[in-house]
């Protein structure tokens, strides 16, 4: 079986996430996603609301998971047997993170490929904290989230939570 991980803060998850995550899982058995339990961030929304968001926007996805995880994504991957993690890329900026992060990973655990997918044009720009920006000034992010993520994000800004 070939499973692939695609590891994620997805605070919150976006069309541009959606985007990566819809094709990398027709490029495998299973894919699962994984949501980054991240000590040295302070996300918007706790990880069970993360997850709850991710399984909503998924539905539908007969060979996709969403799990949580904490620690390496490269721990993660060995421990569902996975063959691959899957990384978005929107710009050149992002590639040289991305780079040193795959060569770290391969030094750790050289059975396990990263595979690299840009995202698709329209979501190039696109980042959760742009997202999270926009809706906490009362800016209109439905071009870039689902109308139920619109709405968590409204009702978090509205609630004082930034």
């Amino acid at each position: 079986m070939r499973i692939g991980v695609c590891p994620g803060t997805f605070d919150p998850i976006t069309y541009g996430h959606l985007d990566i995550i819809k094709r990398a899982s027709r490029l495998f058995d299973h894919l699962y996603v994984a949501i980054l339990v991240n000590p040295h961030k302070t996300p918007l929304f706790s990880v069970e609301e993360r997850r709850i968001m991710l399984e909503a926007e998924l539905r539908g996805l007969d060979r996709v998971s969403v799990e949580t995880f904490r620690g390496l994504s490269i721990e993660y991957a060995k421990q569902k047997n996975a063959i691959a993690i899957v990384r978005g890329l929107r710009a050149v900026t992002d590639f040289e993170f991305e780079f040193k992060l795959a060569a770290m990973n391969r030094n750790l655990e050289g059975s396990i490929e990263t595979v690299f997918m840009m995202t698709s044009s329209e979501y190039s720009f696109l980042s959760s904290s742009a997202v999270k920006e926009v809706a906490e000034f009362g800016g209109n992010v439905s071009k870039w989230v689902s109308p139920s993520v619109a709405a968590l994000l409204s009702d978090k800004f509205k609630n004082g939570e930034r």
